[in-house]
């Protein structure tokens, strides 16, 4: 890639103010706040059916604000059309047009708007060259991989210049090689470029490995906003604690422990990978089915009658039926309350000193 093909573009803030969506009684997006910094990469992350889509769609102009109000670099755009935002997208499916070439699917766009001829050209050039696209550009996209497709979608966005750019699961359509080296690329572009990004994804991976900012949504209500290392080091609620990490956090009610048998609502959070096998450590578990991943084992325990799981090294020799002792630090607990739903990062350390007695 060329230094003279980059252009910095200058990006802009985006604010949803207690936004929501309703359909037909339903509210598939209920009352979300969320605030973009503009030159930021924000990723909407959740299950499906959590109304991220839909909250891009919002942002796009493409759905109606039936509730609350959406800023686009301070000014309201909540009942401007998706033309008057500023703003392009990428989809799911590239949406190229199968008849004309490479360089003419880039440029439709400025074509639309009668962008003078020489212009096109020369935004069409640097974004080639952005792009590694420069040798394909008389080709048809059914002559092109997965890979080479999206970057033409990628190109017909940016070639507009545009202060922001949404993009729906763009990579969902492609082999996991590809979708790594995509995100990688992604990623890349928007800081070169500096353009505001929103990126709708249910996968974790993408989400974390991606952007400055993860947004998670769970049917329709926010959970939390955060960046990912907050996000994975302090989540704020039980579902952010599962959704976030692979394998999922483990979730264990405190009275499985003896000496937590008072403790009533509480939940005691530890991942997998911060437990480790110490012969005076707090749980007591039997193993019940060991899967070996070459550089880690995972077991699957039994606390009494709860299930959790731990990640141990690959050399590890657990057997299933084997009864463990396994510890953790105290700065590796997480607490949630089931009463509030929330944290209670003000019962970490004597919980943990209980533990340990």
């Amino acid at each position: 890639m060329s230094p003279s093909a980059e252009k910095k573009l200058a990006g802009k803030s985006i604010e949803l103010q207690t936004v929501a969506k309703v359909w037909d009684g339903t509210r598939a997006v209920d009352g979300v706040s969320v605030q973009v910094p503009a030159g930021s990469f924000t990723a909407l992350l959740g299950p499906s059916g959590c109304g991220k889509s839909t909250t891009l769609r919002m942002i796009a102009g493409l759905e109606t604000v039936d509730e609350g109000q959406i800023l686009i670099g301070g000014e309201d755009v909540s009942r401007r059309p998706s033309s008057q935002r500023d703003l392009s997208m990428v989809f799911q499916s590239y949406a190229l047009f199968p008849h004309l070439t490479v360089a003419e699917n880039i440029v439709f766009g400025l074509k639309v708007r009668k962008v003078p001829k020489a212009e096109r050209a020369e935004r069409l050039k640097r974004v080639a060259d952005l792009l590694g696209l420069s040798p394909y550009l008389d080709r048809k996209p059914a002559q092109l991989s997965g890979g080479q497709q999206q970057r033409v979608a990628l190109g017909r966005a940016i070639i507009g210049e545009k202060p922001i750019c949404l993009m729906d699961e763009p990579l969902s359509n492609l082999d996991a090689k590809l979708r790594h080296e995509m995100r990688v690329e992604i990623r890349a572009l928007q800081q070169q470029l500096g353009f505001t990004m929103v990126y709708v994804t249910h996968d974790q991976v993408e989400a974390i490995t991606m952007a400055d900012q993860v947004v998670l949504l769970n049917q329709g209500h926010l959970e939390q906003a955060a960046t990912p290392r907050d996000l994975y080091e302090k989540p704020g609620t039980p579902f952010a604690a599962r959704f976030i990490g692979t394998p999922p956090m483990n979730l264990l009610p405190a009275t499985a422990f003896e000496q937590l048998a008072g403790a009533g609502t509480l939940q005691l959070g530890i991942r997998p990978e911060a437990m480790r096998i110490d012969e005076r450590g707090p749980v007591r578990a039997r193993v019940q089915t060991v899967e070996y991943l070459g550089a880690d084992t995972l077991a699957d325990c039994l606390l009494g009658t709860a299930p959790f799981q731990v990640r141990l090294s690959g050399d590890s020799r657990v057997v299933p039926g084997e009864d463990l002792s396994l510890g953790f630090d105290t700065a590796d607990l997480h607490v949630f309350d089931d009463a509030t739903g929330g944290r209670r990062d003000d019962l970490i350390s004597e919980i943990g000193a209980q533990l340990r007695s």
